[in-house]
């Protein structure tokens, strides 16, 4: 099984990418905060997590810098390989749910909980080219 669930505020803007074959994705990190301080004295853990299609574009109009969300989701391990020769892993959250919990001020918008269901054509969403692996961000 590999599910995820997290509550957690968004570091920066989510930015919007427009790939191959029309397909759009965004990516976004998450601060979530711990019940306890590492060695270091970090209280929060940093969450790389991506999210297609339709889902994306709600989650860049209605979230910025700040925004609680709560999200549903899965674990994606991915590796490609830099013009330098260097292996890069990266171990993402392909978002299927988003729950906006406190989103970012909107002159247009009340303070309501604003909730958005994964797209049917998931599936269909996660599979990208190699050359799409190296657009997206590496944290």
């Amino acid at each position: 099984m590999n599910q995820v669930g997290m509550i957690g505020r968004m570091t920066k803007n989510p930015v919007l990418r427009h790939l191959s074959e029309g397909r759009v994705q965004a990516s976004f990190v998450l601060a979530i905060q711990r019940t306890y301080k590492n060695a270091k004295g970090d209280e929060a853990d940093f969450v790389l997590c991506t999210v297609w299609g339709k889902l994306a574009e709600h989650t860049v109009k209605y979230c910025g810098k700040g925004s609680l969300v709560g999200i549903n989701g899965h674990i994606h391990s991915r590796s490609y390989q830099k013009e330098d020769g260097n292996r890069i892993f990266v171990t993402e959250v392909i978002v299927e749910e988003v729950q906006f919990l406190q989103t970012k001020p909107r002159i247009d918008e009340s303070s309501e909980h604003k909730h958005v269901n994964k797209e049917s054509q998931a599936k269909e969403d996660f599979i990208f080219t190699e050359k799409e692996h190296k657009e997206l961000p590496v944290v």
